[in-house]
This record gives structure tokens, sequence and C-alpha cells, in this order.
């Protein structure tokens, strides 16, 4: 829209681009668009295509995805986005990358956790708590030989 304004006011396609960091060539083409449609030719026409699964396919997914890793196959109880994008392949026969997979949870407000790790046999109960003595040791001038990296003493 800001190229719109200043085709109005006769500003040069080159000085347009320069100043608003895009290619001449897209600026001829706002430029044509405008003056055989005016502002309105330049608005969005929304994304150039539609996400691979629907809301309501995604809805689908997030109840799989409740279900567990485990339920679907996997060893432990983990999703990854290299197995949230198999899971994709095989329920919907979509084709996903592991970076696409990652952009579609992250649009539908789902964000990376990593698990702590902690065995499953573990007994709180038994872990020691110990705080360990703290020592401190001589304290040393810097000398010929030193691997300090501060200045060596003056003599």
């Amino acid at each position: 829209m800001e190229a719109c304004e200043r085709f109005v006011h006769g500003d040069e396609n080159a000085v347009i681009a320069r100043d608003l960091r895009v290619s001449v060539r897209s600026v001829q083409r706002w430029h044509r668009a405008w003056s055989q449609g005016g502002p309105r030719a330049l608005t969005s026409k929304g994304p150039a295509s539609l996400p691979l699964l629907s809301d309501e396919l995604f809805a689908v997914l997030e109840q799989e995805l409740a279900k567990g890793p485990v339920a679907r196959g996997w060893p432990d109880q983990t999703w990854t986005l290299s197995r949230i994008k198999t899971l994709i392949g095989r329920r919907f026969h979509k084709s996903y990358t592991v970076q696409g997979v990652a952009a579609l949870l992250k649009r539908h407000g789902w964000s990376c956790q990593v698990p702590a790790r902690r065995a499953v046999e573990r007994d709180e109960a038994a872990v020691v708590k110990e705080t360990w003595p703290s020592v401190e040791g001589p304290w040393r001038r810097s000398g010929p030989g030193s691997s300090s990296r501060t200045r060596p003493a003056s003599r």
C-alpha cells in the first residue's frame, strides 16, 4: 500500500524498489496492477496455497496424538516431529516435511517440550541430597611459566 501512495506521487519504480527493499520487477507488476485496477488490485489475495490438513483434520490429529506414541506402535511415550510426520502420512495420506510439521504444530498453538530424563524406577526418597564442603585453594601469584591468562607479576 505504501507503493500505491508512491505511485500517486509519481515516484519512479527503481526508487520505490530500493526504499521498500524489493525487486524493480515486483514494483513494475504492482504498478501495472494499480494502473488497471486501482488500490484494490494490490490487496492480498490470501495464502498461495491451502494447508494440507484442514482444521477438522488437525482436530483428528490432536486426538491421535492424545492416544500417545505407544498406541501407534512406537516403543516409548515421546512424540517427535519425525513420528508425527509419519503419523500424518499413515493416517491422512498427506506428505509433510519435518519443518512443515513443526510449522503446522506451531500454527495451532503447540510448543516444543523436552521431557525430564528420569528413570521410571527412580525412588525420590532414596535420593541422597548432600552438599559437599567447598574447598579453597591457596592463592598464588602468576609467575614465569604460569598458565594464567593474566600478566605476569612485575619485578
